[in-house]
């Protein structure tokens, strides 16, 4: 079976990278865009940076802001109402992961109208359409949404979240600019950074990780190892390590899938609220241990990425404890709680482990599991 490659057809990266988009709209014959940002950003300047840039270049665009942390399937009805009432034929897509997932469920829907129910959307959607024509720009240097060809939805009614999966959702261009996550405050910075290092470990001992992926996600992890304390310090060398290494791991992830620390993340985020970052953050070590003995050699790499010495001379459980412990100590270095004593209750463990289980990126965990295991996992940190 053949390995597949998705990435954006364009992405530009470094300080100022946002000036091109203007350029690449009127390349386009882009008339009019449809700015989807959330409330925050607006109100704290960040996405004024790209409007002005419209502005300058007389491109007329309307922003739409109705997101919410973990986008729902209101938001995104809500979003394709706007779109096709704007007269809009572009999207720009100007935040984190919930900016950017909710503007490809938009994108898709209004260039696939038949999937309108945005349920019918979850996992592998047979769309035929590409998304309208969209330029993704992260404020955030974790989600990688802007290379990745999936996105998440929360059923609040369900209290779930699923996945959608389709090629024709990546955007077509993804502006990586440091510049656009300077003011990301100290605790964002911290979670979104170790949901970075969460898909670049995961994508790497993911069942169906190969020799490119592989690649990608080691330097991600190395990345991520040298520049996330920075970030959250705001230092600039931090801040463009970080903008590389969450994209380089997007690059990877996306095409291999994820685990179950994801799954639990989502079932956390559904049923609490839980920032994504932080759940993951909290979930990745003890999962790493779990998941050790069906990982190969490749704790070892992990560990090197991370800045382990020695490990060459270490043995399998030596390196594989190093590589965990190295993580541990990273999320407490960066101001991540250890546990999930004030996030879960008891009561909500069955439900919890069931949504999962069921959740789509459980299958690629490189250790078989089940709903029990699951929910020991849960238990274990509470």
């Amino acid at each position: 079976m053949a390995n597949r490659i998705v990435l954006n057809n364009i992405s530009f990266h470094g300080k100022g990278a946002i000036g091109e988009i203007p350029g690449t709209l009127q390349s386009k014959g882009c008339t009019k865009a449809f700015v989807c940002s959330d409330p925050d950003l607006i109100r704290f300047g960040v996405t004024k940076k790209v409007t002005d840039l419209l502005d300058a270049s007389g491109i007329a665009y309307v922003l739409f802001s109705e997101i919410k942390p973990n986008p729902t399937i209101e938001n995104v009805q809500s979003g394709v109402s706007a779109f096709l009432a704007s007269g809009a034929d572009c999207i720009i897509a100007i935040g984190g992961g919930s900016s950017m997932d909710t503007a490809k469920a938009v994108g898709i829907i209004a260039e696939n109208p038949e999937f309108a129910d945005v349920r019918s959307l979850e996992g592998v959607a047979p769309t035929k359409k590409h998304a309208v024509f969209t330029i993704a720009v992260p404020t955030t240097a974790g989600t990688a949404a802007e290379v990745t060809i999936n996105y998440v939805i929360t059923d609040t009614e369900k209290k779930r979240k699923f996945v959608c999966v389709d090629v024709n959702d990546i955007p077509d261009v993804a502006v990586v600019d440091p510049d656009m996550m300077s003011s990301m405050p100290k605790g964002l910075t911290a979670s979104t950074g170790m949901d970075a290092l969460t898909h670049a470990i995961e994508g790497y001992i993911t069942k169906a990780a190969w020799q490119m992926t592989d690649m990608f996600h080691l330097e991600a992890i190395r990345l991520i190892a040298q520049n996330l304390r920075g970030a959250v310090e705001n230092t600039p060398e931090g801040r463009e390590g970080m903008a590389l290494a969450q994209y380089v791991a997007g690059m990877g992830f996306s095409n291999v899938g994820l685990g179950i620390v994801h799954s639990m993340a989502h079932a956390l985020g559904a049923v609490y609220d839980t920032p994504h970052g932080v759940a993951n953050a909290i979930l990745l070590p003890s999962i790493m241990a779990y998941n050790a003995p069906c990982t190969g050699e490749k704790y070892k790499e992990i560990a090197r990425a991370m800045g382990v010495e020695g490990v060459d001379n270490m043995t399998p459980d030596e390196y594989r404890k190093a590589a965990c412990d190295a993580v541990q100590q990273l999320s407490l270095d960066v101001g991540i709680p250890a546990d999930l004593k004030q996030i879960a209750k008891e009561e909500d463990v069955p439900f919890l482990a069931q949504s999962a289980f069921d959740d789509a990126c459980r299958p690629g965990n490189p250790r078989d599991t089940s709903v029990e295991e699951i929910a020991a996992l849960y238990r274990a940190l509470m």
